[in-house]
C-alpha cells in the first residue's frame, strides 16, 4: 500500500506516475501537477520523515443534468472534473486523524475515540472527518489514525462539491488504511451520512457518487442503495465547446434554509399524492390534483414538484443523448433543464439577497450575447456557480466579458470525465471502477 516517501518522490520524477496522472489532469498540466504532489511529500517529509506513505486523490464534481433529483430517487448525469482534493498520508498510531494544509490556519486534529456529532462542529472539516468515520464504524469497519498533508484545487465556492471530495478522500483513505479496496458506493453512501448528519448539508447521493466513482456518468437512484450507474464517454472539445464554470460571487454561507426547502417542498406535495418520494409520478397525476396541490403545499411546491418530474425524464434522455454522441441533442436539452430550474425549480437566485443575482445575470448575458452557448445553474444553486457550453470559437470573447462582470480568473475552464477515487503507492496507481464501458 504506502512506501517510502523518497520512492514516491523517485516515481513522480521519473515518469513512472506520468499514466495516472494524464488520466486524471490531462497533458497540459502533467508538468504542474508532478510538481503539485511532490510539493506534498515533500511538506510531508519535513513533518513525519520519510516513513511509509501514499498519494491520495478525490475529484469534484460537475452536474450535467438532473438539477435536484437526486434526492427524490431520480436520475442524474454527472461527470469528475479535474480539479480535486489530494493527500500526502501516512497510518499513526494515535488513534487520531491529524491533517495539515494552507486552507487552514492550524493543523485539524480529530480524536477516533469519540465519533458522536459535536454542535460546535457543523459545517466543518471536522464534522466530516468525524461523520465518515462514524459511518464506517456504523458498518463493522476500521477507522485507522493517519496524518496527512492535503492541497485542493477544488475549493469551496466553486460549485464543484469540494465537501463531497474531502469527505471521500477521507473515507478513502481510511479504506486504503485498512488494505479495503475502496468501493465507490460505499465511500459515496459514508460520505452522504457524514453531510447529511454531521455536516448538517440536506444533501442526496450525486455528489459523493460522482467523486468515488469518477469518470461522466448517467445514474439512477430509484433503488438509492443499489444505484444503477452508466458509465459514458464525453469529449465536448472534439464536438468544439469547452465546459465552464462561472463563479458569480454569491456566498453559500446562509443557504442551508434554501437547500432544505426544495427537498421538504417536493416531498409535501408527494405527501399529497400519498407518494413518500416523487420518482414514478407523472405530470398527468399532478394536474389530476392541481387544485388540492395548491391548497395543501403551495404554487412553489406544486412547480417544484413539476420541475422534478420534467427534469427526471430530461437526464434520462440527457444520457441516452450522451450515449449516441448526439451532443446537438443533448445541448437543447441542457436549455431546457436550464429554463426549468429558472422558472419551476426557482433556485437562480435567493429571496433573501434581491442585490445579488449573479446566476440570473450570467444566464440573461449568455442568451442575449451569445445565442450559440447555453448557460444554466451549476448544482444547488441560489448563489454561486453557473455552468456554460461555450463554442470554441466564442470562447475568449465570452471569457472577457464574464470576467469584466464577476472578477479576473471567475471563468474556470474544466475537463471531465477522470477517474473518481485514486491512490499511488507501492504498487503504483489504483483507481476506483464502476459502470460499463460504451
Amino acid at each position: 500500500m504506502g512506501c517510502p516517501s523518497a520512492d514516491l518522490t523517485h516515481c513522480l520524477s521519473h515518469g513512472k506516475a506520468d499514466e495516472g496522472l494524464l488520466r486524471l489532469y490531462g497533458k497540459t498540466a502533467l508538468e504542474e501537477q508532478k510538481n503539485r504532489y511532490q510539493g506534498l511529500l515533500a511538506e510531508a517529509r519535513q513533518r513525519w520523515g520519510g516513513r511509509c506513505s501514499f498519494l491520495a486523490s478525490a475529484p469534484g464534481r460537475t452536474e450535467l443534468g438532473g438539477n435536484h433529483t437526486d434526492h427524490n430517487n431520480g436520475r442524474v448525469v454527472a461527470s469528475a472534473v479535474d480539479l480535486d482534493c489530494v493527500a500526502a498520508a501516512e497510518p499513526t498510531a494515535d488513534n487520531r486523524v491529524t491533517l495539515f494544509s494552507s486552507d487552514y490556519p492550524d493543523p485539524i486534529s480529530i480524536d477516533l475515540g469519540s465519533l458522536a456529532p459535536k454542535p460546535g462542529e457543523r459545517s466543518s472539516p471536522e464534522s466530516l472527518i468525524r461523520g465518515v468515520a462514524a459511518a464506517r464504524n456504523k458498518r463493522g469497519c476500521a477507522v485507522p489514525g493517519f496524518s496527512a498533508v492535503l492541497d485542493s484545487t477544488c475549493t469551496p465556492g466553486t460549485g464543484l462539491s469540494s465537501s463531497a471530495a474531502f469527505s471521500v478522500l477521507m473515507g478513502g483513505i481510511f479504506a486504503t488504511l485498512a488494505d479495503e479496496r475502496p468501493d465507490p458506493v460505499l465511500l459515496a453512501r459514508d460520505g452522504q451520512f457524514a453531510e447529511n448528519t454531521y455536516f448538517g448539508k440536506p444533501c442526496g447521493l450525486m455528489d459523493q457518487l460522482s467523486s468515488a466513482a469518477g469518470y461522466t456518468l448517467g445514474i439512477d437512484f430509484e433503488d438509492p442503495a443499489n444505484p444503477l450507474i452508466t458509465r459514458i464517454k464525453t469529449n465536448f472539445e472534439d464536438w468544439g465547446y469547452r465546459l465552464l464554470i462561472i463563479d458569480t460571487g454569491g456566498s453559500h454561507s446562509d443557504l442551508t434554509d434554501d437547500y432544505a426547502a426544495v427537498t421538504e417542498e417536493i416531498a409535501q406535495a408527494a405527501t399529497i399524492l400519498q407518494r413518500s418520494k416523487a420518482r414514478g409520478l407523472s405530470v398527468e397525476q399532478v394536474l389530476e390534483q392541481v387544485r388540492p396541490l395548491r391548497a395543501g403545499a403551495g404554487d412553489r411546491a406544486l412547480l417544484r414538484l413539476l420541475h422534478f418530474i420534467t427534469e427526471d425524464q430530461r437526464a434520462a434522455a440527457q444520457t441516452e443523448a450522451l450515449l449516441q454522441h448526439d451532443y446537438d441533442r443533448f445541448l437543447e436539452l441542457v436549455r431546457q433543464s436550464g429554463s426549468s430550474s429558472c422558472t419551476l425549480l426557482q433556485n437562480c437566485s435567493s429571496s433573501k439577497n434581491s442585490r445579488e443575482q449573479g446566476i440570473l445575470l450570467a444566464i440573461s448575458l449568455t442568451s442575449l450575447l451569445f445565442p450559440r452557448a447555453v448557460c444554466r445553474v451549476h448544482g444547488g444553486g441560489f448563489a454561486g456557480t453557473a455552468q456554460a457550453y461555450v463554442p470554441k470559437d466564442q470562447f475568449d470573447d465570452y471569457q472577457l466579458l464574464m470576467e469584466r462582470v464577476f472578477g479576473e480568473r471567475s471563468v474556470l475552464p474544466v475537463l471531465i470525465g477522470r477517474p473518481g477515487f485514486c491512490f499511488l503507492g507501492a504498487k503504483g496507481w489504483l483507481f476506483s471502477d464502476t459502470g460499463d464501458t460504451p
